[in-house]
This record gives structure tokens, C-alpha cells and sequence, in this order.
């Protein structure tokens, strides 16, 4: 009999935990133990009711299967973007702008960050807000912490951030609501982003990222104002290869190590009125009709900090494109 493989061994280890029924979360269990230990040591968390609130969260069998399922297959730019550049979807980013247009536009001001950008971040996440994800935060979170051991370590340090923020903000740890990975709200913030970059647009006391839009709106332009946004400047350019060009276009990445004299001089043509010691990078994505070929600026990289794609990238600029587009067109 051949041994199994680390490749073979996770996913039945991924199954193993997935099988198990939806059931409380034990506080006697040793992994619990040592992360209550470090709360109360390390944050002064009061041990009873970090006991108590972790005993009303659940281990859910279908956030497991939702995070383990492998995708059926690798999606392509062409059906990527077609998931989000859907007429529906345009038409109601058009109607969100209009109706959210004084707080779009003085959030924008405010920050350098365009009404596009932020319409497009918001309509990727959650197609305006009607979709949050119905999972509670804290079983989303406690079930990955404790029972998915690939990244118990990123998950604990987020249901670490969770239970501080819902101490800093005097929510209850069981209402807060999102996805099967514990992303909240209507920018779909982790817990440490939510600590970190959610900000109370309105001053009433509380960043809302629920019901709120005007805290929405901002803690997300915020987010790209921390993660180093240039204002007025360009996203990203339609690009082909010229005769120059020559050997295998590299591989997409999340940085910009080129410029825009470089990839000139490699001869890839577009066209920017940045200057040659722009960062730039050539990205090459499959569309309907072959190779297409775009060059990410560094706003483009920034983009990709909120989620680390550059196919995510770029629809969120498109739809964003798209939305400005028919708000100018509706009023005409």
C-alpha cells in the first residue's frame, strides 16, 4: 500500500473534520483552553464571559465544506468578469450612486478616492448589500480557529480581533452576521480590517458597517486612503504587444516591478500619461477572444490589497467603468 501524500493527506483531513455534525464549541477542549488563557492574559478578556460566549458558538459542518470544497475549476477572465458585468448588476450600481450620491461624492472628496471605485468595491462584494452572508461571525470564526487545522492560525488571530472589536464596540458576539469565512458587512471586513480601517463617517458613536451606508462608504474609501491610494491617478490600461516583444509574458503578480519606460522598451504598447518611472506591471488574462493584455498601475495594486486577485482587480475598476457609465446615460 503506498503512503499517502501531504496532498492526499490534507483533504482527508479537511474531510475527517467536515463530517463531523454541527455542535457546540467546548471550552474544555485544549486548543480553546490555551486561546481563552491568552485572551484573559494577554487582553484582560474576563474569563467567564469569554467562556460563556464562546460556549453559544457552534462548529458548523457546512463552514467547513464551504471553505474545503476545491473550486470544480479555475475560472477564466472572461467568465470571471462576466459573473459581475451583468446589465443587472450595472443598473443597480446606477441606482445605489444616485440614491447615496451626496455621501459618494463628499466621502470622495474627502479622501481622493473615486465614486467608481468605491460603487465597484461595494458591488463586487455584495451586489449593493443583498449579499452579506447569513453565518454569525462567531461560528464562522470558532469553526475555522479550532476545527480546520490548514489555517487555525490565521483564523484564531481573526476570532481574537473579532471578540476585541465586539468589546471596543459593545456589540453582542452573536449578532454579528457575514460569511462562512467571518467576512462582515456590507465591505465584507475581517474582523482586523473592521479594528483597523472601519471609521464612523456619520459621528454617532458607532462604525456600523451593517446598516450604515455613510460608514460603509467611508470605512471602505479609507481602507484604499491607508493602503496608499494616489488620487486622479489611473487604474490600469489596455495594452497589446508590439514587434519588440519577445519570449513568454510573465506571470501575473500582486506587484508592480516594472515601469513604464521598461515595458515600453520590452514593447508592450499602451498608452498613459504617467511618467516613464511609473510602477507598472503587464498583466495577461484569458478573454473571449484569447490572451488580453492590461497594464496595473499602482492604484491597480492597491486594488488587489482588499482582495489579492488581479482578475478581482479588475472587474471592480470595470464595473465601477460600467456604473459611471449608465448613471451618465440615465440622465442624459
Amino acid at each position: 500500500m503506498r503512503p499517502l501524500s501531504i496532498k492526499g493527506i490534507l483533504p482527508a483531513l479537511i474531510l475527517l473534520f467536515s463530517c463531523q455534525p454541527a455542535s457546540a464549541i467546548d471550552t474544555d477542549r485544549p486548543n480553546v483552553k490555551s486561546f481563552i488563557d491568552k485572551m484573559v492574559e494577554e487582553h484582560s478578556y474576563d474569563r467567564a464571559k469569554l467562556e460563556s460566549v464562546l460556549a453559544e458558538a457552534e462548529s458548523k459542518e457546512s463552514i467547513l465544506e464551504a471553505i474545503a470544497r476545491p473550486a470544480e475549476r479555475t475560472l477564466e477572465w472572461h467568465e470571471y468578469r462576466d459573473i459581475f458585468l451583468k446589465s443587472e448588476r450595472i443598473e443597480a450600481g446606477a441606482a445605489f450612486w444616485k440614491e447615496h450620491e451626496s455621501e459618494l461624492q463628499r466621502i470622495s472628496d474627502s479622501t481622493g478616492v473615486s465614486i467608481e471605485i468605491l460603487v465597484g468595491i461595494i458591488g463586487v462584494e455584495t451586489y449593493f448589500g443583498r449579499i452579506t452572508g447569513n453565518y454569525r461571525v462567531l461560528d464562522a470564526l470558532s469553526t475555522l480557529a479550532f476545527d480546520y487545522p490548514p489555517r487555525s492560525k490565521f483564523f484564531t488571530s481573526e476570532l481574537e480581533h473579532f471578540l476585541l472589536l465586539v468589546r471596543e464596540e459593545g456589540m453582542e458576539a452573536a449578532d454579528a452576521t457575514g460569511s462562512y469565512a467571518g467576512a462582515m458587512g456590507r465591505p465584507q471586513f475581517m474582523p482586523s480590517s473592521y479594528r483597523a480601517y472601519a471609521v464612523d463617517s456619520t459621528e454617532d458613536g458607532k462604525r456600523d458597517i451593517w446598516t450604515n451606508w455613510s460608514d460603509v462608504i467611508g470605512s471602505v474609501a479609507n481602507y484604499f486612503v491607508r493602503h496608499g491610494w494616489a488620487a486622479d491617478k489611473p487604474v490600469v490600461a489596455s495594452a497589446t504587444l508590439g514587434a519588440q516583444w519577445s519570449g513568454e509574458t510573465p506571470k501575473n503578480q500582486l506587484k508592480a516591478d516594472e515601469t513604464v519606460t521598461s515595458l515600453s522598451h520590452q514593447g508592450v504598447l499602451f498608452s498613459t500619461e504617467l511618467p516613464g518611472d511609473e510602477k507598472s506591471q503587464l498583466i495577461t488574462l484569458v478573454g473571449d477572444d484569447g490572451e488580453e493584455y492590461w497594464v496595473g498601475f499602482h492604484n491597480f495594486f492597491v486594488i488587489t490589497r482588499y482582495n489579492r486577485s488581479v482578475m478581482y482587480a479588475l472587474a471592480v475598476h470595470q464595473l465601477g467603468q460600467a456604473i459611471a457609465v449608465e448613471v451618465k446615460r440615465s440622465e442624459s
